[in-house]
């Protein structure tokens, strides 16, 4: 039985770092002295989030570099590699060069320890709200590199790589389940890039079938998911990129939006609908009963605070072609999906967030 978010207000759940905490990173500190400093500044986001409201609570990704390295570094098999220059392109009209790293492959992919277990313990002793983890969908181990980064002699078949994948992050969902999780999210830039026709036709350059592939990641998320507990929440947030404020795709959801819906066996959509890139609403028209759609309808890009009375006329729209009561409302992205942070205050970022409760509770009530 599908799973229900916490609140009808959510977030994707990276935060802006505080000062302390970078210059910590920066400085290059002993491992257990930033850990130190990790716990403070995360106990003083968890307080953080009770008063603005919120019930699904996150240690906004505070310990990490980037919302997926951190992560995918720590299953055997997998390294680092240059990653491909993209120009990430925001409102002031100048790009932003940035190469993300990209995950390569050198052994068989395995899950040798657990990964966000003792992160996840420590966040879950903080608060008596829902404890949510964040982490990268699997297929980020495919699409930034596709087969080239996927050696022949390692992985002579793709079918063994999607199943030694697939096994790696269900051994760490079991890992976070024994430990009390019941929130889940994968974070997926990939499957929205493939609602941009540059990004299909670089996929088409890398070997794969931009129609084909998201029938692929489909099962590749599934098969990670397969044993989680039938209580557990799983969500998916899909992203077209997320670095200073800037964005590197953009496209409406209909490409993927048939197959993403109805062939992924996931409990809430966390889609980014802040503004024209992300094109309209007709693509929830295939969101079956039972399933969650989170509007990203607040920017974290821009500090600008949107209008409570646009935000209802967007969400009105939205409901015209999934039922009411299969929407939610969140922040289009973190507000930090790389430790660099978007161009925002923090006390902007309160405001957003503040705001995604407020016309929560007034229009879906408390």
């Amino acid at each position: 039985m599908p799973q229900k978010l916490p609140l009808r207000a959510d977030h994707v759940g990276s935060f802006l770092r505080p000062k302390k905490l970078v210059e910590a990173r920066d400085a290059r500190m002993d491992p257990a002295e930033l850990r130190e400093i990790e716990n403070q500044s995360i106990a003083e986001l968890v307080k953080w989030q009770e008063s603005l409201g919120l019930k699904a609570i996150t240690d906004g990704e505070f310990r990490r570099f980037f919302f997926h390295t951190d992560f995918l570094l720590q299953l055997d098999g997998v390294v680092e590699e240059g990653g491909m220059e993209v120009a990430f392109k925001n409102d002031t009209g100048k790009d932003v060069r940035f190469a993300p790293p990209r995950m390569v492959v050198n052994g068989k992919v395995k899950h040798s320890h657990p990964i966000q277990k003792s992160d996840y313990e420590f966040l879950s002793g903080l608060t008596n709200e829902t404890a949510k983890v964040t982490i990268p969908s699997p297929t980020m181990l495919h699409f930034r590199a596709g087969r080239d980064g996927i050696p022949a002699d390692v992985y002579p078949e793709m079918e063994e790589f999607y199943a030694d994948v697939a096994a790696a992050y269900r051994a760490e969902v079991a890992s976070l389940a024994d430990a009390g999780c019941r929130y889940l999210q994968f974070d997926d830039t990939n499957l929205a890039y493939l609602c941009d026709d540059k990004q299909r036709e670089n996929a088409r350059a890398r070997g794969m079938d931009p129609n084909d592939i998201p029938r692929d990641y489909a099962k590749l998320i599934n098969e990670s998911f397969r044993d989680a507990p039938a209580d557990m929440l799983k969500a998916i947030h899909l992203c077209r990129g997320n670095f200073r404020s800037s964005y590197a795709a953009e496209g409406g959801y209909e490409p993927v939006a048939e197959i993403m819906f109805n062939e992924l066996d996931i409990d809430a959509f966390f889609l980014e609908y802040d503004d024209p890139r992300s094109g309209d609403f007709a693509p929830l028209r295939f969101l079956p009963k039972g399933k969650t759609v989170v509007l990203g309808l607040v920017t974290t890009k821009l500090g600008e605070l949107e209008s409570k009375d646009d935000i209802k006329r967007r969400i009105d729209e939205a409901a015209k072609f999934a039922p009411l009561d299969q929407l939610a409302l969140s922040p289009q992205c973190g507000f930090s999906s790389t430790v660099h942070g978007n161009d925002i205050s923090v006390e902007q970022q309160a405001d957003k967030i503040r705001l995604v409760v407020e016309v929560a509770e007034e229009v879906w009530g408390s």
